[in-house]
């Protein structure tokens, strides 16, 4: 199950190289479902790792010059804000077990599915292609946008790049370039706002397990960079949603106890 994990691994790291996105979501399961780790902490792992591979990913962005600034700052700062927020002030208010009609249901199985709930809306984004609706009040638009990423970012763990491609695309009519390398960016810094919310939980990493795993990440999204060039990121995107929409479905069995 290690050598799988690695394996899992450096192909976050590629779909992050390929597409900007999807690989994240993908983080917190495999830390819990294939190492074994709690499922908050997960979350705070999981902003680490997609946090310094985004930024290292993000940094080739700005050497090329793809990175836009103008809409980085626009769409930014709100996601900052957000995702700060939520782990500094609302993450630690979720009780340790949920009561709905007479059952007890614990903390790590009520964040799985919403987690899996998460992944399918992001695999049917991603499979559709989905645009994001335009607005007649630009400012309130990016606003809002930013704060829903942000909040993603930092209730689950996860970069929130499925929707940062869209809205950057669709609404500020950025190439997939310059989009991809936007996105790495405003995911970088909100993971690792992210992560500074959470600090409490960093004594907790388990260096070894966090630094393998990362370190073969990073050695993914440059794999992706080289990929990009050859292949087709539409059907790759497609491709990536459906297995996306495999494990959602694989975590929500699980966690009910059906599987």
């Amino acid at each position: 199950m290690f050598v799988l994990g690695l394996i899992l691994a450096v192909i976050v790291g590629i779909t992050l190289g390929l597409v900007g996105s999807g690989g994240s979501i993908l983080t917190v399961p495999i830390f819990v479902y294939v190492f074994g780790v709690d499922p908050v902490l997960a979350t705070a792992y999981s902003l680490f790792s997609i946090g310094v591979t985004s930024l290292v990913g993000g940094v080739k962005g700005f050497i090329y010059e793809d990175v836009d600034m103008d809409k980085l700052i626009k769409f930014g700062i709100p996601s900052m804000i957000s995702v700060f927020v939520m782990r500094k002030y609302i993450v630690p208010l979720i009780p340790d077990e949920f009561y709905i009609r007479g059952y007890v249901i614990s903390q790590e199985v009520v964040l799985m599915v919403a987690f899996a709930i998460l992944m399918l809306f992001a695999a049917y984004a991603m499979f559709k292609d989905v645009n994001l609706p335009r607005s007649k009040y630009p400012f309130f638009a990016v606003v809002s946008k930013g704060v829903i990423v942000g909040s993603v970012t930092g209730i689950v763990g996860a970069g929130g790049g499925f929707l940062i491609i869209p809205a950057l695309t669709s609404f500020f009519h950025l190439s997939m370039r310059k989009a991809v390398a936007t996105s790495l960016v405003l995911i970088a810094i909100n993971s690792m706002l992210g992560l500074l919310g959470d600090w409490r939980r960093i004594g907790m990493f388990q260096w070894n397990l966090l630094l393998t795993y990362t370190g073969l990440t990073v050695l993914g999204i440059f794999i992706g960079f080289n990929l990009s060039n050859k292949l087709d990121g539409k059907k790759l995107k497609k491709l990536f949603a459906l297995v996306i929409m495999s494990v959602a479905i694989f975590v929500i069995l699980t966690e009910l106890g059906i599987i």
